[in-house]
């Protein structure tokens, strides 16, 4: 396979990241799980151009990435467990009165 495939593959993923966001902006979840296809399509950038050009440097970012990724999944999914009991709702609407 070539890089043209990688980069295709890669686009379709990001392209379906930002769409979830842009599509389902009420439902913080889905906008997690996007935000998390958006960070793998970026991945397989890294290791795509990682591996054609013979250096490891991307994979090794991409390893730095999927540990960021892991972060944010887990303290993300802690923080919406913590606003779910004690407001009853992860609505994205509601989420916006926080302040102050």
């Amino acid at each position: 396979m070539d890089l043209s495939a990688y980069l295709t593959l890669a686009a379709i993923v990001f392209t379906i990241g930002i769409a979830g966001i842009i599509l389902n902006h009420k439902n913080i979840i889905i906008i997690l799980m996007s935000v998390e296809l958006i960070l793998l399509a970026v991945n397989i950038n890294l290791v795509a151009f990682s591996t054609f050009a013979g250096d490891l440097t991307g994979q090794a970012f991409a390893l730095f990435v999927l540990t960021v990724a892991a972060a944010e999944a887990a303290i993300g999914l802690a923080i919406l467990v913590a606003y779910y009991r004690n407001r009853g709702s992860i609505a994205v609407e509601d989420i916006n009165a926080l302040k102050g």
